[in-house]
């Protein structure tokens, strides 16, 4: 403003620093202030940093992006990308946590908990966790997700969206991960306890294939908290991203569920429990 009055001639510097209480000497300090080498490696690495959240959209917090700028070259904390974070208001959303329930000795003879939060593997296709989520739609309303990953590369291996949620959904979605993967007897499926899970019809299916049936404690969903994260994250930076309405209709919902998962969860998501690469990135290299 002062030097916008001062170049128009209107008013001396001398008569503007008056008016503004401010000293010729702060001014003359402002316009003769170059910024430091930190300064101008904050501003570039603040670029760097929206380039990274926004090609994530807006779904990396300071962990990844830290690895993407460690991937460029940049030598750089990841306390400081918190940081410049901070000053950029950008952030991923944190989500909340379960408390677990206890399980009775008579529940745990008829749903038998074989996982045992042992989320551990040596090998793919030796873990499967699966389990179904809500997404509500403008036109067609509620929509079913079904989902199975493996827990050696956290790849999601099948899965599959439904306007009921029937048993034939979670029967269709083991079907569709049996099609792409080969299993050997021994494989552990865990899930909770809903109706379609502990079915007969399931339960045959499973049976025949050799596979067995790992149950969560009723109300206790950190015995299956690896898909539960899933189905959080999904959520979170996917289906409720821009808005919390909800889709358009159940082909929306579908289309933007397929891109997330194809095109972004399994083939680019880096996480964390992989050393910051994407699952199929992990199971190439250990393939």
């Amino acid at each position: 403003m002062i030097d916008h009055l001062y170049a128009s001639h209107q008013f001396s510097i001398k008569v503007m620093c008056r008016l503004f209480q401010v000293s010729r000497f702060s001014y003359y300090a402002f316009k003769s202030h170059q910024p430091s080498q930190r300064d101008q490696e904050n501003k570039l690495l603040k670029k760097e940093i929206m380039i990274s959240y926004l090609a994530s959209s807006k779904r990396y917090g300071a962990p990844k992006i830290h690895k993407d700028l460690l991937e460029k070259g940049y030598q750089i904390s990841e306390k400081r990308v918190q940081k410049l974070m901070t000053e950029l208001n950008i952030r991923s959303i944190v989500r909340k946590k379960y408390r677990p329930a206890s399980l009775s000795k008579q529940e745990a003879k008829e749903y038998p908990n074989l996982l045992k939060r042992d989320f551990s593997t040596d090998k793919i296709n030796q873990k499967w966790v699966t389990d179904m989520t809500y997404i509500y739609t403008l036109s067609d309303g509620w929509c079913y997700l079904s989902s199975i990953l493996d827990l050696h590369s956290r790849k999601i291996i099948a899965w599959r969206l439904s306007r009921q949620m029937e048993t034939r959904l979670v029967i269709e979605t083991l079907q569709d991960s049996l099609s792409t993967r080969t299993v050997a007897d021994g494989l552990i499926l865990h899930s909770d306890r809903g109706s379609q899970y502990t079915s007969k019809e399931y339960n045959d299916y499973l049976e025949h294939h050799s596979i067995r049936h790992s149950y969560s404690a009723k109300g206790c969903p950190y015995d299956n908290s690896c898909i539960e994260s899933f189905h959080a994250t999904i959520k979170k930076e996917c289906i409720y991203a821009k808005t919390n309405v909800g889709y358009k209709d159940f082909q929306t919902c579908y289309n933007s569920i397929f891109k997330y998962i194809e095109g972004f969860y399994n083939s680019r998501r880096r996480h964390s429990k992989l050393n910051y690469i994407c699952p199929n990135e992990f199971e190439k290299q250990n393939a």
